[in-house]
């Protein structure tokens, strides 16, 4: 059965299985395009020239129901759901071939994903956990793959987990309804300079705002303006310390949760946003907790069009899993123009290579097919087949970097911070 998905909006993809094989993930913000794009007209056509044949089944993965204000009628699941009644099925057209159409909530794209790229076999009962923007909550999947949840933990936990940052940087204008996608990556990185655990005072009383608010909004904190973070700028390091507690206090939350309600020793499988927190995914592993910890590779959005094609594969045939290849995107793109008398042309030459990278060049490298997943904001290595390479900037015997060798790298890579 060949099955082709779409996810809408931010982090868009669409994905196509063929036979419980996964064929392509096309991503987005993929060949330089903007982080978490949604999906264009070019992707389409980019994905049609990967398959062979017309899908049997075509999803639409759940989303808000703003389109239904606009319409009418429901063309795709909602946000939340994960019974198999929240599911959309209908019957459409393409290219004159009667297909089925599909289309279940974004919640049960998580879910789906996950389970159905574990190595976990069919019939597995395993617990789930969903944490991202919006949703922050844990499930349990029995034999039959019905999913029960044990309970909403936390809602909004990655909109909480961000909102500090855009606290402490001047540029982000505090009534903003929501926190920027990419600040969740830079808290992540800053948390990792915490040297501090226990929160002061008014630390505690900031994070009790945070985490008790029905929805996060900076503004709707009486006392904003005299938080000791307000505008205090991403470099300071009390700042930092507290980037750390604060993020160790979410974990705490679905931590305790967990150690209650969910004492059968099961395997966990975890998706959405804040499953790319490798720090988080750490302490799940060394809970103690579950049999073993798995993440895929696509934990947030980018997963999620591949999430919905498991579930019509669920659907339709009964299976849930598939065979997955990290290196599921597209090609490097040739097509365009350059002027080529403005390089410098060489074959092959690991010594020339070598000697480049001793004198400070910064090279760029691909090969093959994208990898699959988010695309990294840090200036060290994306992903082994779309790669920047660079010397580690030590000079010989020395133990720190070279006088302006971070900041060329900074330069070097656009949008992206020094920590």
């Amino acid at each position: 059965m060949n099955i082709l998905s779409y996810k809408p909006d931010h982090d868009g993809a669409i994905a196509c299985l063929k036979d419980a094989h996964l064929v392509v993930s096309i991503e987005a913000e993929k060949n330089s395009n903007y982080r978490y794009s949604p999906i264009s007209v070019h992707d389409v056509f980019a994905v049609l020239g990967e398959l062979d044949e017309l899908p049997d089944v075509i999803c639409t993965g759940g989303w808000w129901p703003r389109d239904a204000r606009l319409l009418g009628s429901h063309p795709h699941a909602g946000y939340r759901g994960v019974t198999k009644s929240d599911i959309i099925m209908d019957k459409r057209r393409l290219l004159g071939k009667e297909v089925h159409y599909f289309s279940s909530s974004h919640e049960r794209s998580h879910l789906l994903c996950a389970f159905g790229m574990s190595h976990l076999p069919k019939g597995t009962p395993c617990y789930a956990l969903v944490w991202e923007g919006a949703i922050g909550a844990f499930y349990e999947i029995d034999s039959g793959l019905n999913i029960a949840l044990l309970g909403d933990v936390l809602n909004e936990p990655g909109n909480r987990y961000t909102s500090i940052y855009g606290l402490a940087d001047p540029t982000f204008p505090k009534n903003a309804p929501f926190s920027r996608f990419s600040d969740s990556g830079k808290l992540m990185a800053l948390a990792s300079f915490s040297k501090r655990q226990m929160p002061s005072v008014e630390e505690q009383e900031l994070m009790d705002f945070l985490l008790g608010s029905a929805h996060v909004q900076l503004s709707l904190y009486e006392d904003l303006e005299h938080s000791p973070y307000y505008n205090v700028g991403l470099d300071d390091p009390e700042f930092r310390n507290f980037a750390g507690i604060f993020s160790d206090e979410i974990f705490a939350i679905f931590y305790r949760f967990a150690k209650t309600h969910m004492k059968k020793g099961m395997p966990l499988i975890i998706a959405g946003g804040c499953g790319l927190n490798c720090d988080w995914n750490t302490k799940w592993k060394e809970a103690g907790l579950f049999s073993e910890v798995f993440v895929p590779p696509v934990a947030n959005d980018s997963g999620s069009a591949i999430g919905t094609a498991i579930d019509a594969q669920l659907h339709y045939t009964g299976d849930p899993k598939i065979e997955w290849n990290v290196y599921s995107g597209l090609g490097f793109d040739m097509a365009g123009s350059f002027d080529m008398a403005r390089y410098d042309f060489y074959g092959p030459d690991d010594a020339r290579i070598a000697d480049m990278l001793a004198n400070d060049l910064i090279l760029a490298w691909v090969n093959g097919k994208y990898e699959i997943g988010p695309r990294g904001s840090s200036p060290t290595l994306w992903c082994s087949s779309r790669s920047s390479l660079r010397t580690p900037g030590y000079a010989a015997g020395a133990t720190s970097f070279r006088a302006g060798w971070m900041d060329r790298v900074i330069s070097s890579a656009s949008m992206v911070s020094s920590w």
